[in-house]
């Protein structure tokens, strides 16, 4: 689980409700015409620029997986799959029908070579499972910009209509500080969506996004070189090339074969 954007998350809003707080109460700023306008303004352009179906999928699968994908490092990934080289060589394929995988892609790449798959039937599905799986969390990052960058603009558009609203009514003041708080609290509201929640959670998304491009990416080439009988030192070498050049040279030398 990723705990940093539970984290983050549970401190902006601390940070917000504290400084509310100080003000005086929270029911100030509470209102229903500035939730409105920038939750319902910002569901219907993002409405407009995706499918519905995108939505539907991209918005609970972001959350899912800003809150609770694991990241493996691509060290702890070389690692493990020269570990199952290993296993291979000595065992060969049918060893690797007793090998624990934590990672699920890995484990599928180690059962489909120790079922006897062709490496060109491996390659084909691992890559497009990864190409899928890409796909879908490159779909949820761009949804949760595209609130983001909406929401801050119908905070201004509310803050723009109680303004209109408190000039329309000057003749009587009793009405110009409800007005005046329901514009002032549109802008709030878009803003807090747009960099507490959403815009934190596409950044996040993205990062998640090439790290596993890069840790599936890294994966194939291992399960390939296991499927095609490779040394286990001769894979560790050729996966290193994944990791940044500091962390090639502080990885620790291989054992000999």
């Amino acid at each position: 689980m990723d705990i940093t954007t539970g984290l983050g998350l549970l401190a902006g809003a601390t940070v917000v409700v504290t400084l509310m707080l100080m003000g005086g109460d929270l029911r100030m700023f509470v209102s229903e015409h500035a939730m409105i306008i920038v939750f319902g303004g910002s569901f219907a352009a993002t409405l407009i620029r995706f499918p519905l179906t995108s939505i539907i999928h991209g918005l609970p699968l972001g959350a899912k997986f800003a809150f609770t994908m694991r990241r493996a490092t691509q060290r702890e990934l070389v690692d493990e799959i020269a570990a199952i080289a290993e296993i291979a060589r000595k065992q060969g394929p049918l060893g690797l029908e007793k090998v624990e995988v934590e990672d699920p892609y890995l484990a599928k790449g180690i059962r489909f070579v120790a079922d006897g798959y062709d490496a060109d039937f491996i390659r084909d599905n691992l890559e497009r499972d990864r190409d899928n799986f890409l796909t879908f969390l490159d779909e949820g990052q761009k949804i949760y910009r595209a609130v983001g960058d909406c929401s801050p603009a119908f905070g201004m558009v509310g803050t723009l209509v109680g303004m209109v609203q408190m000039f329309a009514s000057m003749t009587d003041p009793s009405k110009l500080g409800p007005f005046m708080a329901t514009a002032l609290c549109a802008t709030l509201y878009g803003a807090i969506v747009a960099n507490i929640i959403c815009l934190p959670i596409a950044d996040k998304l993205h990062l998640k996004l090439v790290d596993e491009e890069i840790n599936r990416t890294l994966i194939i080439d291992g399960v390939l070189m296991i499927r095609e009988s490779k040394s286990p030192t001769l894979v560790r070498e050729m996966l290193l090339a994944y990791l940044p050049e500091k962390h090639r040279e502080s990885e620790p030398e291989p054992a000999p074969a």
